[in-house]
């Protein structure tokens, strides 16, 4: 029987990959940062990078965000045209309320209905014309991930967002972008030195270390994870491998 008659029954692949790296490197001033990293991550997974310091980690988020154009480097990028960006500090445009600064650059005719929408989403419904220097820290970086998630990117590249925010803040926008990330179900990249952070939101928890990715682990811990009988395991083995002894 000719098979292409029952083109339903036929074996279906792997989905594609949202993003794809192969043999990514980066160097400045001679010094390697990245070193022939190779990457694939799965349409909607939410990916963590945890390092130390001067480890690669933001410069593989500007790899991907196409932010590093000029440097020298080598290797092959494959990624979604639609990605965004959600820095450590919001940046926000001061003369620009909360909406505007929203839908900045959204060049649609419905800009302003989704811009109020995505402000509802993070819990600032009614703030549309609020002034970014009358917003609280968290507050701004509730508008700069509604500013992320209203042009619904495939990819959505996270360096640090949370770090400069105090720890109840802090707790507060992890349930929301959990929320939110369930929501639109982007691909996600987090980058983040809180190991905490990353297994509580990620499916996926990579490590690098000097341009390398030495620990890939996935994250197969049910809600809430903090309180999930494996998690103490996995936290341990993610401290031992950034070189952290004793777990605190």
């Amino acid at each position: 029987m000719n098979a292409s008659a029952h083109p339903l029954h036929l074996p279906r692949g792997p989905a594609p990959a949202a993003v794809s790296l192969r043999g990514v490197t980066r160097r400045f001033s001679g010094r390697t940062v990245l070193n022939e990293v190779s990457l694939d991550f799965a349409p909607g997974e939410f990916v963590a990078l945890i390092g130390k310091s001067g480890s690669g980690k933001s410069t593989l988020l500007r790899a991907l965000a196409g932010l590093d154009d000029g440097v020298d480097g080598e290797g092959r990028i494959s990624v979604p045209q639609d990605r965004s960006v959600l820095f450590q500090d919001s940046r926000l445009l001061p003369w620009k309320n909360a909406l505007q600064n929203v839908v900045f650059g959204l060049r649609r005719s419905d800009a302003d209905e989704r811009g109020r929408a995505a402000l509802a989403d993070v819990g600032l419904g009614g703030r549309e014309d609020a002034w970014p220097n009358a917003l609280s820290g968290g507050e701004q970086q509730r508008v700069a991930l509604a500013r992320s998630l209203v042009r619904q990117p495939r990819l959505l590249l996270a360096d640090e967002p949370f770090g400069a925010l105090d720890a109840l803040t802090r707790i507060r926008m992890h349930e929301l972008l959990f929320r939110l990330i369930r929501q639109h179900r982007p691909t996600v990249l987090l980058v983040t030195h809180d190991v905490d952070e990353a297994i509580k939101l990620a499916d996926r928890v990579l490590v690098m270390e000097a341009g390398r990715i030495v620990v890939d682990r996935p994250v197969a811990l049910a809600h809430p994870r903090l309180k999930a009988p494996h998690f103490e395991a996995l936290r341990g083995d993610l401290l031992a491998a950034l070189g952290v002894s004793d777990a605190v």
